[in-house]
């Protein structure tokens, strides 16, 4: 699969990550090992709306699995996948970007702005309120203090 990814323009970065240069973006490649072994390739594309990438990357592996007699698999759908799976594996990519934006709090994901509106008053009024409130019980001081002078 190396090999082969070789030949498509993946190539390792000084940190020794390996990329794979696609039209819509990067993917980084990385081996998984179980008990030593090598048993797969697995192909990573960070969380964001980047749809277009992942149609493109499962298309492009569905390619690269069938000329080196692999299978491609997705483990979030738990199924072998085709080029003609990517559309339901952007679909499952966007919720779990838009899940991990909006309720894990990844900076990167989809809709990470979306944070909950903040409860009680916002900052500028609190402190509006503060001030009026001391100016108020200043008020009152005086006011007693003067009543109490006789004037």
């Amino acid at each position: 699969m190396d090999a082969l990814l070789a030949e498509k323009g993946a190539f390792a970065r000084p940190d020794g990550q390996r990329i794979w240069r696609l039209k819509h973006g990067d993917v980084e490649v990385g081996t998984l090992r179980e008990g030593g072994q090598v048993i797969a390739t697995e192909l990573r594309v960070g969380l964001s709306d980047k749809t277009d990438l992942v149609r493109e990357v499962v298309e492009e592996a569905a390619a690269l699995a069938a000329s080196a007699e692999a299978r491609l698999v997705d483990p979030q759908l738990g199924k072998q996948l085709s080029a003609n799976d990517s559309g339901a594996v952007a679909d499952q990519f966007l919720r779990t970007a838009r899940y991990a934006g909006e309720m894990m709090g990844v900076s990167e994901a989809v809709a990470a702005s979306y944070a909950p509106p903040p409860e009680g008053l916002p900052t500028g009024l609190k402190v509006l309120l503060l001030i009026g409130g001391g100016f108020f019980v200043l008020y009152l001081l005086v006011s007693s203090l003067m009543e109490k002078l006789g004037g």
